[in-house]
């Protein structure tokens, strides 16, 4: 009975440092494609990350799609815009028909602003 039980508890030990690698190489390997995959993608990849950066500027929630333009340069209209999208961006039109973007992250951020300058505007009309 006790060689069983011995040859088990190898076997489950056995099985569970072989998984326990696996599982480490894995995660190792996972990395690493993901590091080349962003490093063949760079360009896109770090205007992604310019874009979030100027979209979540605390100054400001909108940005007009001519600062981006200019900020961003190096991208056909289109592609900037599906690089916007891709860093979580939205798309918003004002009143004169220019072209406005935020993140959608900052929606809330956006609405208590709006709502601010609302309950202000009223209280300067009085």
């Amino acid at each position: 009975m006790e060689a069983a039980l011995w040859s088990s508890l190898s076997a489950l030990l056995g099985a569970a440092v072989g998984g326990g690698i696996s599982f480490l190489l894995n995660r190792q390997q996972f990395r690493h494609q993901l590091r080349v995959l962003q490093e063949q993608n760079k360009a896109e990849y770090m205007a992604e990350t310019t874009a979030r950066h100027f979209l979540g500027h605390k100054g400001f929630t909108d940005r007009s799609f001519d600062t981006l333009r200019r900020a961003l340069g190096g991208f056909t209209d289109d592609e900037l815009r599906k690089i916007l999208v891709r860093a979580g961006a939205i798309r918003v039109y004002r009143e004169d028909g220019s072209e406005w973007w935020r993140l959608l992250s900052r929606m809330e951020e956006y609405i208590e602003r709006k709502q601010l300058d609302q309950i202000a505007r009223e209280i300067d009309a009085r």
